[in-house]
């Protein structure tokens, strides 16, 4: 079986069968990517991460894997859209802005079951980049080497940045919660969550 540099070669050189093998690899978590934070979008980025994927032959130095390369892209993508959604005269912060900022009310939010709800809205609002870690982390399953080398950070920055994550996220979901019942663990909620998400391939 061709590795994904390979199909992602070939398809260069016009192979759409290559194409859509490697499309088909990696469509549903390249979606969830994106669902997650853009739902309404979701899957005219994917298309155009993928696009950008076959035309960026120049940025790939052979360093990282393939899933490295394709989420470094799918970040740039969502930050864009970002950018331009925020309609703002200076670029937003990422490292302290977070998706309840750009979009405080967002239509129809997401198709997540009820028990998960309270876990998304407190993941919207921590800082978009806290978010990535988190989910790059818990959702893609990636190791910290892979993530900082997605978020340009150092390794040991990434670990800090999952743990201030969680510490943010269980904070808010505390803040959140109608009922003085004790919330389960934010860890908990969050596994289930990843899991919900990788169990959703398509839109």
């Amino acid at each position: 079986m061709p590795d994904d540099f390979d199909l992602l070669t070939a398809w260069r050189r016009g192979d759409r069968a290559a194409g859509s093998e490697l499309f088909a690899r990696h469509f549903g978590a390249v979606f969830g990517f994106f669902r997650s934070k853009v739902e309404h979008v979701a899957e005219d980025l994917t298309q155009q991460t993928f696009l950008a994927c076959v035309e960026a032959r120049d940025d790939f130095r052979g360093t990282a894997n393939f899933s490295v390369y394709l989420f470094v892209i799918a970040r740039n993508m969502l930050y864009g859209h970002l950018r331009r959604k925020a309609n703002r005269t200076a670029d937003p912060d990422f490292e302290v802005t977070s998706l309840a900022d750009l979009d405080p009310s967002p239509s129809g939010l997401l198709v997540f079951r009820e028990q998960h709800k309270l876990l998304v809205h407190a993941l919207r609002m921590i800082p978009v980049e806290l978010q990535l870690t988190l989910e790059l982390y818990y959702v893609q399953r990636l190791k910290a080497p892979e993530i900082a080398e997605i978020l340009e950070l150092p390794i040991g920055t990434v670990r800090s940045r999952i743990r201030r994550a969680i510490e943010q996220l269980r904070a808010n979901m505390a803040g959140l919660a109608d009922s003085p019942q004790p919330l389960r663990t934010t860890l908990t909620d969050l596994h289930a969550w990843a899991a919900s998400l990788r169990g959703a391939q398509t839109p």
